[in-house]
């Protein structure tokens, strides 16, 4: 039997021949069996957001990548997104459920609250959890135990850090309201950070509910009322999800208001100081990798945020009449003009 190679003729005879031919027949099944073999881990998308592209699901699968797992060959994205309805995730939790997914990444906080309903036994991956241990998700950051790990933004010095952001963006500012929401479990430590950063400061605070959006016009005339000069947003999964609601009220009664998250800046905020989602997302696909190579959630301790972004928009500030220091736009990570 001849056999050409390129330029070259090779010629196989008696044992070599059969030698030969058996290695033809074998490498078929060798290969199916070596395709078969491979596991393709499925991971579930939970969010309240859209899944379609923005910096969290980019940042995520860009993680995955760099960390060597190609989509399609070893693993697959199971997206749910309740679009924008909380109360769409318990149902969409438990299709994952129904999947038997082999991880789910839950972003905000209430869909880390979901998942743990709908499973005590798949892993969770927090990529923006709030407060994990205020909310009952796990025991410590540390030893969070369970099937729950990842990131949480909860961060307590943040509060001061933006009373003091706000400080020098406004002049001659003695009352700041704080937007806050008395069904997050985190909201209670980061009043009581601001209470604390705000005697330092010599601030006063004055403290305005909010459970669902329409309750937001209501916070802004009392702040208007009370002659407060600035507001904080805290973090919350309704302000994220309405932050062009709430640029519109502060812009109704002009008022500065100081955001946790760089996308309420892009969408005509005056200043934002907070977590960079992208990197927690990121970071989030670090999880999910160790879980799928067998370590278990609860022995990754949960981590806290390790990049801030600080936005200015100067269009909002020139609305205001505002003019910012110098030395804070030296700071900023980005200046929106």
């Amino acid at each position: 039997m001849v056999y050409r190679l390129g330029e070259g003729v090779v010629r196989l005879t008696g044992t070599r021949l059969v030698t030969a031919v058996a290695l033809l027949f074998l490498a078929g099944p060798l290969a199916a069996q070596e395709q078969q073999a491979r596991k393709v881990s499925r991971i579930g998308w939970l969010n309240v957001s859209s899944v379609a592209p923005n910096a969290a699901v980019t940042s995520f699968r860009e993680g995955l990548r760099e960390l060597g797992w190609v989509e399609g060959r070893d693993v697959v994205i199971e997206y749910r997104s309740a679009e924008g309805r909380a109360e769409r995730l318990p149902a969409l939790a438990a299709d994952l459920v129904r999947l038997k997914v082999d991880v789910i990444v839950a972003g905000g906080a209430a869909a880390p609250q979901e998942a743990s309903k709908a499973t005590a036994t798949i892993p969770i991956v927090m990529t923006s959890g709030g407060d994990p241990v205020a909310a009952g998700l796990v025991a410590s950051l540390a030893r969070p135990g369970g099937n729950i790990t990842g990131l949480a933004t909860t961060s307590p010095e943040l509060s001061g850090k933006r009373l003091e952001l706000l400080k020098q963006a406004v002049p001659g500012l003695r009352r700041v309201a704080v937007l806050w929401n008395p069904d997050n479990p985190g909201h209670g430590q980061a009043l009581r950070a601001a209470e604390g950063a705000a005697r330092t400061l010599g601030l006063e605070l004055q403290l305005l509910e909010f459970r669902v959006r329409e309750h937001f016009e209501a916070a802004f005339q009392a702040a208007k009322r009370a002659n407060s000069g600035a507001l904080i947003a805290l973090d919350d999964p309704v302000t994220f999800r309405n932050r062009n609601v709430l640029v519109s009220q502060a812009s109704n009664v002009r008022l500065p208001v100081m955001y946790g998250f760089r996308e309420s800046a892009e969408a005509g905020g005056l200043i934002a100081f907070g977590p960079n989602i992208a990197d927690l997302n990121r970071r989030a696909a670090a999880y999910v990798d160790k879980i799928l190579k067998g370590t278990k959630p609860s022995e990754l301790p949960v981590e806290q945020p390790t990049t801030f972004d600080l936005v200015i928009n100067m269009k909002t500030a020139r609305a205001l009449g505002l003019t910012i220091p110098p030395s804070l736009l030296l700071r900023a990570d980005q200046v929106i003009e």
